[in-house]
């Protein structure tokens, strides 16, 4: 027991280590995505942007079934067992993860292959709304046909970030992702003047872009993969107890992304209905929101997920539920100043961000009312976050699969609700009520699963960072407007510097009232900060 107790220790010690490994890369990749958003929003049309949006989200949310949803999730928990209990582990581990690939294989081509196919209809359903706006419809269902291989080259990258997480590798699967904005950036600056000079519609360079950085995503990682011996060729062994576990765990699994897929269309069909914009206004702000939510957010539940999986696997409940605890309370002390920032400072961090080229100021505007409701929603996605990996660790994917059908009901009341006073606003705010709904069922159904919460330790650790961020908050706002009044109207200045100056400003208030509310939590990302540079001094 007392050698359990010092594992559970030593995994959170690693946990924001590993976290950092994860968030680092995820920055790299999100710095560069925000490159790309605000490339693509000064040299194309809305309209443009309105079809790329719908048309690339078909795949991508194909993605969340056959790649970081269902088959990540439920590979790396048994993936995880298999090497935390069974005798000639590493053997019987790269078996294992040869099947699941050669099974993964077939299902990639096939989908992409009926993608290709059922381009139109598929156009229909994300975007019935387009059918009053012909060209913008045509260009939806070409941009989709093309794009769709995305799907092939993802679902790659993502069994593969699986068997390195599992392994505890999570550097190479962290970075590779931002070779994805890197072709994004070549292809939008190169190839729309090629493009329109042989006759093909310049948006198609986004398109290219997507391409090229999905298969260089899954090249990035093959020296990595065959390093720790999981590069094997695909088999095709259906009768393996771990892919049969995997089918297990994937079937309900399957069901909560059909849940979130439905959610989606049903947002993009929304949004299809609202006018040329929505869709882009509703995505920028979307984009924006992911910034803060991929760098830690994400990378704690990446980086939690193997440890978890390995308590379970042991029966070690009461270490699982301190390291989920852990998690939660480091992943909102990063995710509600996040949301503080994003609801009060929406319009100057837009204009900042975006507003150049066709991105005008009536854009800044609109994204910015989106901004606000998905903004002021980063918290909750966030414990969400956290608590969905507790539920696949115990090998329980029902549960968050019967809470998602719940929080559909929400965001479909919501939206129908919302749509006609707010336009796009509205979808904005009833993804973020939905959000809060599903926290609120997950916190409940896991109180019967774990013999503590940790409820108490949680709630004093979000109530010290709130008033920090209320603080940083009401700072950062006052900074803006201070700005604006001083500097000089028009001109780049104008649009940039208020945003600057209120980032800056609620930033460091921030930690300093953090610090003097006196959050723990802000003492292991300094240190770690502080060996990470301390490392790179000694590299140099």
């Amino acid at each position: 027991m007392q050698g359990q107790r010092e594992d559970g220790r030593e995994e959170r010690k690693k946990l924001v280590a590993r976290a950092g490994i994860v968030g680092a890369g995820t920055l790299v990749s999100r710095v560069l995505g925000l490159a790309r958003e605000m490339a693509c929003a000064a040299l194309f049309r809305v309209e443009m942007m309105d079809a790329f949006f719908v048309a690339f989200t078909i795949p991508n949310a194909l993605r969340q079934l056959l790649g970081e949803g269902a088959i990540t999730s439920a590979v790396v928990p048994v993936l995880s067992g298999k090497l935390a209990t069974e005798d000639a582990r590493e053997k019987n581990a790269r078996a294992f993860f040869a099947n699941v690939r050669g099974v993964s294989l077939i299902a990639l081509l096939v989908t992409t292959v009926l993608g290709i196919v059922f381009a139109r209809p598929l156009t229909e359903l994300f975007a019935g709304g387009y059918r009053t706006r012909p060209v913008e419809f045509e260009r939806t269902v070409q941009f989709t046909r093309v794009v769709f291989p995305y799907i092939f080259f993802m679902g790659t990258a993502a069994l593969g970030m699986a068997a390195l997480n599992a392994k505890r590798r999570f550097a190479v699967a962290a970075f590779a992702p931002g070779l994805l904005n890197v072709a994004f950036l070549l292809a939008v600056f190169l190839l729309p003047g090629p493009f329109e000079r042989a006759g093909i519609d310049p948006g198609h360079a986004m398109v290219a872009g997507a391409l090229l950085g999905g298969a260089l995503q899954v090249l990035a990682q093959w020296p990595a993969l065959r390093a720790i011996g999981y590069a094997s060729w695909p088999r095709f062994d259906f009768s393996d107890p771990g892919v049969r576990e995997v089918f297990r765990r994937m079937v309900p699994m399957t069901f909560g992304i059909g849940v979130y897929y439905i959610d989606l269309v049903l947002s993009r069909r929304f949004l299809s209905e609202l006018g040329p914009g929505a869709q882009s206004y509703f995505s920028w702000a979307m984009r924006l929101c992911e910034f803060p939510q991929g760098i830690f957010v994400l990378a704690l539940s990446t980086a939690a997920l193997p440890s978890l999986s390995a308590f379970a696997a042991r029966g070690d409940m009461q270490e699982l539920g301190k390291t989920y605890a852990h998690g939660m309370r480091l992943s909102l002390f990063v995710a509600i100043p996040a949301s503080c920032a994003l609801a009060f400072l929406a319009e100057p961090i837009v204009a900042t961000l975006l507003q150049r080229g066709e991105f005008n100021a009536f854009a800044a505007r609109e994204t910015s009312r989106a901004l606000i409701w998905q903004g002021g929603a980063i918290w909750t996605v966030a414990a969400v976050r956290q608590l969905v990996p507790v539920f696949f660790a115990l090998g329980n994917t029902r549960t968050p699969v019967i809470v998602s059908a719940l929080d559909l009901v929400a965001f479909i009341a919501l939206a129908v609700g919302l749509r006609g006073s707010m336009g796009h606003a509205g979808i904005s705010a009833a993804v973020a009520g939905s959000s809060a709904v599903q926290m609120v069922l997950l916190f409940a159904a896991l109180r019967w699963r774990l013999p503590d919460l940790h409820l108490r330790e949680i709630g004093r650790s979000a109530v010290r960072t709130l008033a920090a961020s209320l603080v940083a908050a009401a700072a950062g706002a006052l900074a803006a407007r201070g700005t604006a009044m001083l500097g000089p109207a028009g001109g780049t200045f104008e649009h940039a510097a208020p945003g600057v100056a209120a980032m800056v400003v609620f930033v460091g208030a921030f930690l300093v009232w953090a610090h003097l509310f006196g959050s723990p939590e802000l003492a292991p990302l300094v240190s770690g900060l502080r060996r990470r540079l301390a490392r790179g001094k000694a590299a140099r």
